[in-house]
């Protein structure tokens, strides 16, 4: 994490405004077959008090065979993709907002899961988001890297994150944001699972650049768990 803080800029560089942020999401999984699930996401963005953001949509996620050194690292994790190695997902979201016209948005995504020594699995998402309003258009590549660990506590199995997202965004026609993330896992029965988290965002997109610090709270709904 102290590496990847070096690739954001100064802020003695460049002006720069600062906020903060609560990041509140719910999002529900649907294994309809071996190779198909169903996902369901609603999120907010709120600073303030004040919800100024949203995005609500579905999502199929498609997968191949698992791969045994993956189902051995995931064992205790309730999230039965990442014991795949290549997953594709293809969703629709809608992001209404009380600051500005709403968003259509497709979001196609690659992800790889990649075994690590030390049970640690590595993940590389792969992500556009394709957005139309009123008429403009807009594209946003995104690549977020992760490495997470599972830990042992008794019978309890939380999990530990860290992570670090690059945007392309063709208004800007360059690299122009970076977040940054820690995180923990905790089951809280076969069936949901709590993601707290803290997220550092630097976007060098506008003028002024602007950086966010955010807490997220994400509660995980899986129905039913594949069986492998």
């Amino acid at each position: 994490m102290a590496a990847l803080l070096l690739l954001l800029p100064s802020p003695a560089v460049r002006a720069q405004t600062s906020m903060t942020a609560f990041l509140p999401e719910i999002d529900s999984y649907f294994r309809v077959t071996p190779n198909v699930r169903l996902v369901f996401d609603a999120k907010g963005y709120m600073e303030d008090g004040d919800l100024n953001r949203a995005q609500i949509g579905p999502s199929l996620q498609f997968n191949i065979r698992p791969l045994e050194k993956l189902k051995q690292i995931t064992t205790h994790d309730m999230d039965d993709m990442k014991p795949m190695p290549v997953v594709f997902s293809i969703g629709y979201r809608y992001l209404p907002s009380s600051v500005q016209p709403a968003i259509h948005r497709l979001q196609p995504i690659v992800m790889f899961h990649i075994p690590f020594p030390g049970t640690i699995l590595l993940s590389d998402r792969n992500r556009g988001d394709l957005d139309w309003s009123n008429g403009s258009y807009r594209w946003t590549y995104r690549n977020r890297f992760t490495g997470e660990r599972r830990l042992t506590i008794h019978s309890y199995h939380p999990g530990a994150y860290a992570s670090a997202e690059f945007f392309y965004q063709s208004q800007y026609a360059k690299w122009s944001a970076t977040h940054l993330f820690a995180g923990w896992l905790f089951p809280l029965s076969r069936h949901i699972q709590l993601d707290t988290y803290y997220e550092h965002a630097n976007n060098t997109g506008p003028h002024p650049n602007q950086q966010v610090n955010a807490v997220g709270l994400i509660i995980d709904l899986y129905f039913p768990p594949y069986k492998h």
